[in-house]
């Protein structure tokens, strides 16, 4: 199954233009289902076992992670991870297990994160440069990411891939490889361009076009988990609530445009998201605050 599974990554890198971390995190699944069911099944997995699970199996694997107490939203992604698997098993090997198209994924609600205040994100550079006083190249980085991300609206993942070159002669327009390799321009504001060239000339490694802009302590990639960590040491330092993340500040982004009059369509695209219906959420976040200070504010709210 090892060699099996290391074909899938591969495929799943190679040619569905996945990131390292979505592979990852398919990888991660498969390998949890494929672990239960050998306890399950009382002896090793091999390829045509997969065939053999049932949807007694199926079931009990989702309830073993209830029981780990895994969120919903979690479970649903690994039931996506192991039916691409399938299908890669199908295709592949001949392998079909018609079980896994009989069961139904948990029920996520789709919610958004809160957007951060204006005012935290500016006490973040104060922060960082506190934070990071000894080592000045590291605290332009940090502000560097945290002010790209706020400023345009860009996921984790994107940000950390992009390169040197990506970057070299863009002053006022960046072009992104988002999700399934889906390709989009995003506006550059002059204060993100400016973070990015005091950390590029403080950086002491990886300056080559083809290298990663964001670079870690030893000069590796920075990877998504160092960005969090980045979020997080800022978050306890500033006292913040546990909302304030990464994907908040992308999530800042996107409702400050939302307030400022711009169109779902033009939202849609400077997000990367493939569905109109992902952006819609942003419309109940403004009506929410729309109706706070209505209740609050509005002089019939309280009329008897």
């Amino acid at each position: 199954m090892e060699e099996i599974i290391a074909q899938f990554i591969n495929y799943l890198i190679q040619t569905k233009n996945y990131s390292v971390h979505t592979a990852s995190a398919y990888e991660m699944d498969i390998r949890d289902f494929i672990k239960f069911y050998t306890n399950f099944n009382g002896a090793d997995i091999f390829i045509n076992d997969m065939s053999r699970a049932d949807t007694i199996t199926f079931r009990a694997w989702l309830a073993d992670r209830q029981r780990r107490q895994l969120a919903h939203k979690s479970t649903a992604r690994a039931l996506s991870s192991l039916r691409g698997f399938y299908k890669f098993l199908a295709k592949n090997y001949k392998v079909k297990n018609d079980a896994i198209g009989l069961i139904s994924s948990p029920k996520v609600p789709r919610k958004l994160s809160k957007a951060i205040e204006v005012s935290d994100v500016q006490h973040m550079h104060t922060a960082i440069k506190e934070l990071d006083a000894s080592e000045p190249w590291i605290a332009a980085r940090d502000w560097a990411l945290v002010v790209l991300i706020f400023g345009c609206g860009l996921r984790i993942s994107e940000a950390l891939s992009l390169t040197n070159a990506d970057i070299t002669n863009r002053t006022d327009s960046l072009r992104i490889l988002g999700k399934g390799g889906k390709e989009r321009i995003v506006p550059v504001l002059p204060a993100v361009v400016d973070a990015i060239e005091k950390y590029t000339k403080l950086r002491p490694f990886g300056s080559a076009p083809e290298d990663n802009l964001f670079r870690s302590v030893r000069g590796l990639p920075m990877s998504p988990r160092m960005a969090e960590k980045v979020i997080e040491r800022l978050r306890h330092y500033l006292q913040l609530p546990d909302y304030v993340t990464p994907h908040a500040l992308r999530h800042t982004f996107a409702t400050a445009l939302l307030a400022g009059g711009a169109d779902l369509r033009s939202l849609q695209e400077l997000l990367g998201h493939s569905s109109l219906s992902t952006t819609q959420l942003y419309t109940k976040v403004n009506m929410a605050e729309i109706m706070n200070i209505y209740e609050n504010a509005h002089p019939l709210a309280h009329d008897k």
